[in-house]
């Protein structure tokens, strides 16, 4: 089996060398940078699997990287900071960030989230195409439409836009998205799944404010309608 690659990306070596040691222990390949623009440049060179991204960064900061790599590819980021507020989390994942992990941190906690954001199972269940109005997902492509316009959706949004349309009409809480398309450990931030919601219904709504596809069931979570409304 092909090893995974993971790149670690942090202006202090130390930290980089530490996060290295557990993930190679977990039989991962990592490639490392030390700044926005190196880390650019072999995030494009080498196509990692994950990256695990620091927000400061000398040249070209965390979140300037992250939203470029979002526009080129849907490599899973995990955002690395000291910054701990919820609106520093919130920039953070509104750029594209995947997860979030602030300073300091356990090496042993971060090894165990970069394997659970690696977890791709997406077809793991029900049909491996789905069709709901205009939206088509193909799970063993890992492919969404939208009529005839491809969907650059991130790995998280895929697979929750994936929770959402197998069932439609069933209201999902923050719980059970987290559990079903982010795939960790959940320690205390549901304002998560909003974000990722609120970008999803970007890319996919015509009108994001008054969604069609995705509705806001107040007090109890999401539900996925299929346009007809």
């Amino acid at each position: 089996m092909v090893e995974k690659r993971v790149l670690v990306v942090d202006d202090d070596v130390k930290t980089v060398e530490l996060v290295k040691v557990y993930l190679s222990r977990d039989g991962y390949t990592v490639l490392t940078a030390y700044d926005g623009v190196e880390a650019l440049r072999v995030a494009r060179e080498s196509d990692p699997d994950l990256i695990v991204l620091d927000l400061m960064l000398p040249d070209l900061n965390g979140l300037e990287v992250c939203r470029t790599l979002r526009h080129e590819s849907d490599v899973p980021i995990i955002m690395l900071t000291a910054k701990t507020t919820d609106h520093d989390k919130l920039i953070g994942l509104d750029s594209g960030a995947d997860d979030y992990v602030t300073k300091p941190f356990s090496p042993g906690e971060l090894a165990a989230r970069v394997r659970a954001v690696l977890r791709r199972l997406p077809g793991e269940r029900g049909p491996v195409e789905i069709k709901l109005g205009q939206l088509t997902m193909n799970f063993a492509k890992r492919e969404a439409r939208l009529a005839d316009t491809p969907l650059a959706l991130t790995d998280i949004e895929f697979k929750l836009l994936g929770v959402l349309a197998r069932e439609p009409d069933r209201v999902f809480s923050r719980g059970d998205l987290i559990e079903k398309a982010l795939g960790y450990d959940f320690v205390g931030f549901d304002r998560t799944i909003d974000v990722h919601i609120l970008n999803l219904r970007r890319k996919i709504e015509p009108t994001p404010n008054h969604p069609k596809y995705i509705k806001t069931v107040y007090g109890a979570g999401y539900k996925f309608v299929g346009g007809e409304q």
